[in-house]
C-alpha cells in the first residue's frame, strides 16, 4: 500500500483560489504586481505567460472589467470638463449621460 506517489498535477488555474494563483503567479518573472491583482487578473495573466489563449464566451464578451471602465469614465469626466470650461452644454451633457451609463455597468459588473 505504500510507495506509489500521484504525479503532482496542477489543477484548472479556474478551480484555484486567489492565494493559490498568487503562488503560481510569483515563480512567473513576466508577472508584476501580483498582491494587488484579483483572481481573474491573477487567471489572464499567468495564461498570457504561459500563451494559453482564452476564450471568451459569449456572456463575458460584452462585458469589460471594472478598472477599464473607470478609466473610461475618467477620461470622459475630462472631457466634460473641457467642454464646460468652453461653456459647450450640448456636449458636457452627452458627456455627464455615458458617464452614467459606464457608472451602471460598473454595478452590474460587480
Amino acid at each position: 500500500m505504500g510507495g506509489k506517489k500521484k504525479e503532482a498535477k496542477e489543477k484548472p488555474l479556474e478551480k484555484m483560489t486567489a492565494k493559490e494563483l498568487r503562488e503560481v503567479a510569483m515563480d512567473i518573472p513576466e508577472i508584476v504586481g501580483v498582491h494587488g491583482m484579483n483572481k481573474p487578473e491573477l487567471i489572464s495573466a499567468i495564461k498570457e505567460a504561459r500563451g494559453i489563449v482564452e476564450e471568451t464566451g459569449k456572456k463575458s464578451a460584452g462585458k469589460s472589467s471594472v478598472r477599464e471602465i473607470k478609466k473610461q469614465i475618467n477620461e470622459l469626466k475630462a472631457k466634460r470638463e473641457a467642454a464646460l470650461a468652453s461653456e459647450d452644454r450640448k456636449m458636457a451633457d452627452i458627456y455627464r449621460r455615458k458617464i452614467s451609463r459606464l457608472k451602471k455597468k460598473t454595478r452590474r459588473a460587480a
